[in-house]
């Protein structure tokens, strides 16, 4: 199947994510597969920017990306940060060289493998909400047509995460999806408990979440719940990883 097509099928499903009570975090999460099969890259992230200068890590597809954009939250700087603050496309192709500028986390990034990070605004006219990051740990680079699907993929999780808040009533961005990122403490709680019982690292006890809840088509947080909650069997998420 060609791209052209894989990018209109994922448009069609993210367009039909977009009704009322949805998770944007889910649209979200869903959102980054999408760029992560679709584009030249290994994992990509959102970081979602709250009141102030206050920014959180609303999905990622791997731990070591979380790491990533926590590094960048604390550092208050970084390629993604940077892409919220100006609006613009924050594109390093060579990590190494990013080392003066973003010690801290070129370092990380390069001992996780990674090469390049390209940064996207997600933004609508004049409201910005966050940043998309897509990082690659090999030599290719995205073209500028890899970058249009970026963008777009970008902007359409800037929708979801303003039409959210539009349904929701809230007049910020961070009160709309505070319950929406609440969700993703339960996450953490139901990969640990993966991750202990199956004696897993936490990042594949996070696929085995994802892909099981994408099997059972069933939302990752309401399977996350049911983990926690031990209605949930973690023996048959596993071994339905495990037979992937």
């Amino acid at each position: 199947m060609s791209r052209e097509r894989r990018l209109v099928e994922a448009f069609v499903q993210l367009a039909d994510s977009l009704v009322e009570d949805y998770d944007p975090v889910d649209v979200v999460q869903e959102l980054l597969d999408r760029a992560v099969e679709l584009l030249p890259v290994d994992t990509a992230a959102v970081l979602l920017a709250g009141d102030g200068e206050d920014m959180k890590v609303l999905a990622t597809t791997s731990e070591a990306t979380r790491w990533l954009e926590l590094l960048q939250i604390q550092a208050q700087d970084g390629p993604c940060v940077r892409s919220y603050r100006t609006g613009e496309r924050v594109i390093v192709e060579d990590l190494e060289a990013a080392r003066g500028e973003w010690p801290a986390f070129a370092k990380q990034a390069l001992l996780d493998g990674f090469q390049s990070v390209y940064a996207l605004p997600l933004r609508l006219r004049a409201d910005r909400v966050g940043a998309l990051n897509l990082f690659s740990a090999g030599a290719e680079r995205l073209s500028g047509d890899d970058l249009l699907v970026g963008q777009a993929l970008a902007d359409i999780a800037s929708i979801a995460i303003l039409q959210a808040r539009l349904l929701a009533g809230h007049k910020t961005v961070n009160g709309q999806l505070q319950l929406a990122l609440q969700s993703r403490i339960v996450i953490e709680q139901a990969k640990g408990m993966l991750a202990a019982h199956g004696d897993l690292d936490p990042e594949t006890a996070f696929d085995a979440l994802r892909g099981y809840a994408r099997h059972t088509r069933v939302r990752v947080p309401e399977l996350a719940r049911a983990v926690v909650d031990r209605t949930a069997d973690p023996g048959k998420i596993l071994e339905k990883h495990r037979t992937r």
